[in-house]
């Protein structure tokens, strides 16, 4: 099975049919003008050197020069082998709050919808990194325990709505507490040592209710653990909407005097967490998640175990050879018949 490493540039292939469009509309527009000069019987005897075939022939072998090197430029690759080899990385807990007011739309397409998107983002961007996703409300669980397979991180998010919690409100620090378990803190099983390699990242609107979660991030560094927040939504307010079974708004929510519940980002409880838990606060609004993976990126490093690679092997020479022999084809044929010796003289008139 062949596999590109550069598979995005094979994009490219799609203007090769536009580069013959425009040839071929080149080539008709110059026909027209001639004959308006002269009829093709005048033309051919004032010309008798002048060929049809060759600059089509021209053409299409340079057509299938950029296609090879298109292809060469992607690097097929095949003749997989497996190497061993020791996977090293940090430990990030991603703890993304499912509390109601996440479904408010100050933020496109809601808060919820743009924190799936933070969280995808991040994934992207990580490299030989462990992660676990905790999800929170007014309680909260471990939705995945520490993995290094992004493609099951993202199942798991992909799974991920306000409907999971039953217990409504915005426990912050128990998400934090839940963080530090993945991470293997209080695991019996395990012996907690202080490393500079682990982080948890806090996703959330910011309005905590339930705990102390300064005190829960203060206790986290402590242990050597970083927390980072990301602040998700806009500090005007804006009211959170009531949804039916098929996620149609139907209403707003309402407090028990029947007055429209308002939620705000909290923004100053996030960067009091993020200060107490020797982070870095972002809002998510303003594009500054760059913050969050460079500090990410400089954690320590950690040899997880060994593992099994999967190496491919570059074949991108073969493609770059067929070009060049069209290239080189493309030289040797002349647009005219000529008595001199060309490659054309192996090709039939």
């Amino acid at each position: 099975m062949v596999h590109f490493e550069h598979i995005q540039y094979l994009w490219l292939l799609l203007t090769l049919p536009l580069l013959a469009g425009l040839w071929t509309w080149g080539t008709l527009r110059m026909r027209r003008r001639r004959e308006a000069w002269a009829d093709s019987g005048m033309f051919y005897r004032l010309i008798p050197d002048y060929s049809r075939r060759r600059p089509l022939l021209k053409m299409l072998l340079i057509l299938l020069a950029l296609a090879g090197l298109i292809v060469a430029i992607a690097n097929p690759q095949v003749g997989t082998r497996m190497e061993k080899g020791k996977r090293a990385g940090s430990e990030v807990a991603i703890c993304l709050d499912l509390s109601n007011s996440m479904m408010a739309e100050d933020v496109r397409p809601n808060r919820l919808q743009r924190s799936k998107q933070v969280v995808a983002s991040l994934l992207s961007q990580m490299a030989g990194d462990r992660v676990s996703l905790v999800a929170f409300a007014g309680s909260s669980f471990i939705q995945m325990p520490l993995t290094s397979d992004y493609s099951a991180a993202r199942l798991f998010l992909d799974n991920m709505d306000c409907s999971l919690i039953a217990t409504q409100g915005t426990a912050i620090g128990d998400a934090i507490h839940k963080g530090m378990q993945t991470l293997g803190f209080d695991d019996p099983d395990r012996q907690w040592q202080q490393q500079g390699n682990r982080a948890i990242i806090v996703i959330t609107d910011g309005e905590n209710h339930e705990d102390d979660a300064v005190a829960a991030a203060r206790e986290a560094a402590r242990e050597g653990v970083r927390v980072c927040t990301i602040g998700i939504g806009l500090p005007d307010g804006v009211p959170i909407p009531e949804l039916d079974s098929r996620g149609r708004r139907t209403g707003y929510k309402r407090d028990s005097k029947g007055n429209v519940v308002m939620t705000h980002l909290g923004e100053q409880m996030l960067v009091d967490i993020a200060k107490a838990g020797d982070g870095k606060y972002v809002r998510a609004a303003s594009g500054g998640l760059d913050e969050i993976v460079r500090l990410v990126a400089g954690l320590d490093k950690d040899d997880f175990e060994e593992a099994q690679f999967a190496v491919y092997e570059s074949r991108f020479q073969y493609p770059l050879a067929f070009a060049l022999l069209c290239l080189l084809a493309e030289v040797l044929i002349f647009e005219r018949r000529s008595r001199k010796f060309n490659l054309s003289k192996l090709i039939d008139r």
